[in-house]
């Protein structure tokens, strides 16, 4: 029997949800700040408005849903979809008022890839964009990659029980603490040790091509945010290739592997264990597939004989395909060079990266190296028992922060998680064929909304079809939640109406 939520259930939900949008004003500040200190006074009226939404729908949420009761599970996993979709729809307030967007839809299709990393943009004269506003774009994938509900429960929650349900509603379940409060205060410090050390390294690059102290610094910053969550954005529209250099390109591209890899394995390794950088299972997933994927494209390349020597070509592929598998999305081509010079072969070694993706737990997207190397551990299993005799007892190992056997539950959970993206990429595909477009370039960029990668080969525009939009947003959305998220949230609808 379906249950239906009550008043109560409901309450809950809005208390959290509220808290999360406080977040979200919380975040405001930091380009409002900016656009004070550079003069740019019509940006930070944006900026003020847009806190004053967020603030009166976040506090009034508070206030009516006031409550004592705790957080359950369905209400973890509701609170965190249905939060995520009104930090869109807010956080899109000053985009829209900056006359960037032929739309709010536009507005919310850049906030939402902000959020999830994705860092495909509809974003029009990218180039003349405010210090304010490229400043918000940034903090929204940086904020993004650690998770707006991983703010909150920094800055705004208590600890409680409940905290840990909506953690895990975000797509991460492990505990780099005992406390889950603690574990995402431990996020946050890992991941600002980093944005000092390499935006400083950035900055002395910046400088060195010609870039302002103050121009220079501000590139450093964004960039790292963005390589950092796997964000993609950029505050030129020609992306990485705007810099022409080789010295920022050898930065950026650790900055985004590392960023890439699982929180717990930052902690990890920071705290106790250093051999878990070769011993982790998604370290050795991800590094077997990048190869698999590199072949792929140089294959494509050496083909078609796009570049002049081993070296050009090396770099281009390189860069692109770690990208890819990073799901950071920035790039030193154009797109559309992709579907012009690299051909389909190149770009189906692309698509295979962004939709591999990086760690769970972390910054990337996509179905994840644990995922894939669980799936290759269960495959071995079951060829080890067919040559087995039927009296042998096979059992499978697996090492990720400790070493655990491999039961057919982790398995199953694996398959629905890489079966769910698999839906995702293919609807997406499906309706950019439908609008005309190539399969290959129809793909090319559903598994990038899907996958929370960036990369486009020209199909995301603003000029595409307004359902297209829409799916991409839903494709991003889910793509970060991984799912569950959205499946008690549809649960809880279905509930509503038809629940006893």
């Amino acid at each position: 029997m379906i249950v239906r939520p009550r008043w109560a259930d409901f309450k809950i939900i809005g208390l959290y949800t509220g808290k999360v949008v406080n977040g979200i004003a919380l975040l405001m500040v930091v380009p409002l700040a900016t656009s004070i200190f550079f003069g740019e006074w019509n940006p930070a009226l944006d900026f003020l408005l847009a806190i004053g939404a967020c603030l009166v729908f976040g506090l009034g949420l508070e206030v009516l849903c006031q409550t004592s009761r705790d957080l359950a599970w369905g209400h973890g996993l509701v609170v965190v979809s249905f939060s995520w979709l009104m930090a869109t729809v807010l956080g899109a307030i000053p985009l829209h008022l900056s006359g960037h967007f032929s739309s709010y839809l536009d507005a919310m299709f850049d906030v939402m890839s902000g959020y999830t990393t994705t860092g495909l943009i509809l974003l029009q004269d990218l180039d003349h964009v405010s210090n304010g506003l490229n400043m918000w774009r940034h903090v929204l994938t940086f904020a993004g990659g650690q998770g707006i509900i991983v703010i909150a429960l920094t800055f705004l929650f208590k600890g409680t029980a409940g905290a840990y349900k909506i953690y895990v509603g975000e797509g991460k379940d492990e505990r780099l603490l005992p406390n889950v409060i603690q574990t995402a205060r431990a996020i946050w410090l890992v991941s600002l040790a980093y944005l000092m050390v390499g935006s400083f390294f950035l900055w002395i690059a910046g400088m060195s091509l010609g870039l302002g102290p103050v121009r220079g610094l501000l590139h450093a910053v964004w960039i790292f945010m963005s390589a950092w969550s796997t964000g993609g954005f950029a505050p030129q529209s020609y992306n990485s290739f705007y810099y022409h250099s080789l010295l920022y390109e050898v930065i950026t591209v650790p900055i985004f592997v590392i960023g890439s890899f699982n929180f717990a394995l930052h902690w990890a390794v920071w705290t106790r264990e250093k051999t878990e950088i070769y011993r982790n299972i998604e370290i050795i997933s991800f590094f077997t597939t990048m190869t698999i994927a590199m072949l792929l494209a140089m294959a494509g390349l050496m083909k078609l004989n796009v570049y002049p020597d081993i070296i050009a070509l090396f770099r281009k592929m390189f860069y692109q395909v770690t990208s890819a598998h990073t799901t950071t999305g920035l790039a030193t081509i154009y797109s559309r060079t992709f579907v012009r010079q690299w051909g389909a072969m190149a770009m189906l070694g692309i698509i295979l990266a962004m939709a591999i993706g990086a760690s769970a737990c972390s910054t990337g997207g996509g179905f994840k190296g644990i995922r894939m190397g669980i799936i290759f551990k269960a495959v071995i299993q079951d060829v080890r028992r067919l040559i087995s005799p039927e009296s042998a007892r096979i059992v499978e190992k697996w090492h990720h922060i400790s070493t655990r056997l491999l039961d057919d539950a982790t398995v199953r959970t694996a398959m629905l998680i890489v079966l769910s993206y698999v839906g995702i990429y293919a609807l997406g595909t499906v309706v950019g064929v439908y609008y005309g477009y190539d399969l290959v370039q129809a793909m090319f960029d559903s598994v990038s909304a899907g996958s929370n990668s960036g990369l486009s080969c020209g199909v995301v525009s603003p000029t595409m079809p307004t359902l297209m939009k829409v799916v991409y947003i839903f494709e991003m959305w889910a793509g970060r939640l991984e799912f569950m998220s959205l499946f008690a949230l549809a649960g809880y609808w279905v509930a509503l109406f038809r629940g006893r």
